[in-house]
């Protein structure tokens, strides 16, 4: 999640008041390094109590476990990271020739498919609601469609070009936002040249600025204009630049630029421009390259650091899981993934030995839900678990749809293989809530809560670290628990670690322990926001598991398995 692509609402005055009331009252991110990890009891954080985790493990032995990462890509240099990249033996670096026969030519760790075999890649992509309603527009604009003669596959497509096409017109909410951002962003740069000026410095962090004591009032009021616009745009983390905060802010206006011009203009093909697969045929399935760094690797370098950056080199952070592999498979652009690349990476993952896969994305449309389903299934039928952030648009996701999910429409059934995370806080960290403000929530999607505001990890750049926030650090700190299990207790099934982690679940004071709703001034219990009523911990799901004895891995009804598998062909077929 980049800086400043937290929610941003219309409520810029609030938001403006709410800024300078705070702008010292809150503890600053850089003292609080690593307190997702911490002990609520010992430290006083609503950590996982980490620790007391590799406490009760201390004298067991752990097997490697191979986590796929599904994302942006990661920074294969890392000192943090280049240690713990799982390796394909199979394939021979360099030589241009696909050595492991899985269609996938010098997969060394992992595979990217937002690119081509001349090694140009996709960074951007439109939402998925604009090439959804242009990709079918031609079918069903102005016709009458008889939904009676559609079959399920037909239909759950029609439904959501129809979804997509009421949200063509353009709001007048959302011209008055790029308004205020554009008024916002004119502001923020006027601030930032009179403290380029006071400080005598081109490029500062948000500390720099804070510490700073400004001699003139132009100063002054430049200093308290500047801190409040990074509480507005929830981009107050210490080490985060000026220079980068602008970047931000400048693509985050493009992209709400270009999704209101995409309602009335048809945007250009990114994805033909870059890839050219034949899109709709998913047997189309073996374009790509092995860059699995890509142009735009920070999310997913942070989440790869959250879930097992080395433990035992003695710099930069400490993962979860101390003997994990993380398989990098680039399928999340700057704008929303594609189904299709979502189905073959979950299906890469899994024929190529990962255990748990994490995915921190998400998008509101879904029309190839199908492919996605089928890849959920498959890895059910081979004992992989699934681990996905719930979002960050403080929604219900009961009610408001948020793919991929466990409902799998294809079967009629429920993935039993598969964790939805939101993202919880701290009374110590940032606006000191418990369920994190920006964080989706549901009681019936929404499994737990995992720390998910300002978490500290790995950034691009080799020997970078730094602060992000979203349910995208909550996702990897679940997966890296679960890794941490089937790591040290190997005959555990996905199913049985899903339970686990759930049961486990710490409930502050009891299940009717009351926060706020995200995005709301009303308040719940905890047991409103998610199934489990609770947020994850390590110790609590370790010790569990160390009392858990292992089941017999029992496969998914046998033709769902069969018509999950079937739509994996082998090369050629």
């Amino acid at each position: 999640m980049k800086i400043v692509t937290q929610k941003i609402t219309l409520l810029f005055a609030g938001l403006f008041v709410f800024a300078v009331l705070h702008v010292s009252a809150q503890v600053q991110p850089q003292n609080l390094k690593g307190w997702h990890l911490a002990d609520p009891q010992d430290d006083g954080l609503y950590g996982i109590s980490l620790k007391k985790a590799y406490q009760l493990l201390d004298g067991k032995k752990a097997k490697p476990i191979i986590v796929a990462v599904i994302d942006s890509g990661i920074d294969t240099a890392h000192e943090d990271l280049k240690h713990i990249l799982w390796t394909n033996t199979g394939e021979i670096p360099g030589n241009g020739i696909d050595d492991d026969g899985n269609g996938y030519v010098d997969d060394i760790h992992g595979w990217n498919f937002l690119g081509n075999k001349n090694g140009v890649n996709l960074k951007k992509d439109i939402d998925e609601r604009s090439r959804l309603y242009y990709r079918y527009k031609n079918m069903f604009f102005g016709k009458n469609i008889n939904v009676d003669s559609l079959n399920d596959t037909e239909k759950w497509i029609y439904s959501q070009w129809q979804k997509a096409s009421s949200q063509m017109n353009i709001s007048a909410d959302e011209q008055m936002e790029i308004a205020l951002l554009d008024i916002t962003r004119k502001a923020f740069k006027k601030h930032e040249q009179v403290i380029k000026v006071e400080m005598n410095k081109d490029v500062f962090t948000s500390d720099d600025v804070e510490k700073f004591q400004p001699s003139s009032a132009k100063g002054k009021q430049a200093k308290l204009g500047y801190i409040t616009c990074l509480k507005i745009f929830g981009a107050d983390q210490g080490d985060a630049t000026n220079t980068a905060i602008l970047s931000d802010l400048n693509e985050f206006i493009d992209g709400k630029k270009q999704t209101v011009d995409e309602k009335t203009n048809q945007p250009i093909d990114y994805r033909k421009e870059v890839i050219n697969d034949n899109y709709l045929d998913f047997n189309d399935r073996y374009y790509g390259n092995g860059d699995v760094m890509g142009p735009s690797p920070l999310h997913g370098t942070h989440v790869s650091g959250i879930i097992g950056a080395q433990r035992d080199n003695n710099i930069g952070v400490n993962g979860i899981a101390d003997n994990v592999r993380i398989m990098m498979i680039r399928a999340i652009p700057d704008g929303d993934e594609y189904d299709k690349d979502i189905a073959l990476a979950i299906r890469y993952a899994v024929d190529n030995g990962a255990k748990v896969i994490n995915m921190s994305f998400g998008k509101s449309f879904s029309p190839e839900k199908r492919w996605v389903d089928e890849a959920v299934e498959y890895a059910a039928s081979k004992d992989v678990l699934l681990v996905h952030a719930s979002g960050n648009e403080s929604h219900n996701v009961d009610s408001i749809d948020n793919f991929p999910n466990y409902d799998l429409k294809t079967y009629h059934a429920k993935a039993s293989n598969f964790i939805t995370v939101g993202s919880s806080g701290d009374p110590h960290i940032g606006d000191g809530k418990i369920v994190a403000d920006f964080s989706n929530y549901g009681k019936r999607v929404v499994d737990i809560f995992a720390p998910g505001v300002k978490i500290y990890s790995t950034l691009p750049g080799g020997n970078q670290y730094g602060f992000e926030q979203g349910t995208s650090m909550s996702a990897p700190i679940v997966t890296g628990i679960a890794a941490l299990i089937r790591s040290y207790f190997p005959d555990l099934t996905a199913v049985q670690v899903k339970n686990i982690i759930e049961k486990s679940a710490l409930h502050i004071n009891d299940s009717s322990f009351v926060v706020m709703v995200p995005g709301t001034d009303t308040k719940a219990t905890v047991g409103d926001l998610c199934t489990t009523s609770g947020f994850v911990n390590a110790y609590n799901a370790v010790k569990l598991a160390a009392e858990t004895k292992a089941e017999p891995f029992a496969a998914v009804p046998e033709k769902r398995a069969d018509k999950a598998i079937k739509a994996t062909s082998k090369k050629g077929n």
